[in-house]
């Protein structure tokens, strides 16, 4: 990113290249809308562009990238809440499966699903919390940068945040 910022923007390509998978997994988990989900990794990509010269390079490049792409999900939330929410049959094609499934399959999918519905039971912070630490797998230190806060209130705030999800999905499961 420091070449980047330095003019060198054929690195963009090799960030994109390496970033942008994850950083849709976490779009795509906290808003499970695939389209919206390509767009805003688009968004964040852009942004970088954009105020590459606000990118000091004294912390890890990825916690930055995280930082922009909590900034792209708040800006949506609140066009979403403007706008009211908007849902199209297309956003949930994938999820509906049009052929028999054997029965550890569909097991497997069900369980899925009820971890995936605990999930978007969750606040958003708990999820945000939740994505980053599993899904993502970055470190607290890295999660307590992008937060703003101590390493130690993410690991209370993570234990907490997972004790939730499994007394949801308990109740979901039952």
């Amino acid at each position: 990113m420091l070449k980047v910022k330095a003019g060198d923007l054929d690195k963009m390509g090799l960030l994109f290249e390496r970033y942008h998978r994850s950083l849709y997994g976490f779009l795509f988990h906290m808003t499970n809308q695939k389209e919206v989900s390509e767009d805003m990794t688009q968004n964040v990509f852009y942004r970088m562009l954009k105020y590459r010269n606000a990118f000091v390079g004294d912390g890890e490049f990825r916690t930055w990238m995280y930082h922009l792409a909590r900034n792209v999900l708040k800006d949506h939330a609140k066009k979403t809440i403007k706008n009211g929410a908007q849902y199209d049959i297309k956003d949930f094609e994938e999820r509906i499966g049009g052929s028999t499934l054997a029965d550890e399959q569909f097991e497997k999918e069900e369980e899925l699903n009820m971890l995936e519905k605990a999930l978007g039971s969750l606040s958003t912070e708990n999820r945000e919390l939740l994505i980053l630490s599993r899904y993502q797998e970055l470190s607290y230190q890295e999660i307590a940068k992008i937060l703003d806060t101590t390493e130690g209130a993410i690991k209370v705030r993570v234990h907490r945040a997972m004790g939730q999800l499994k007394s949801i999905y308990f109740k979901i499961n039952v």
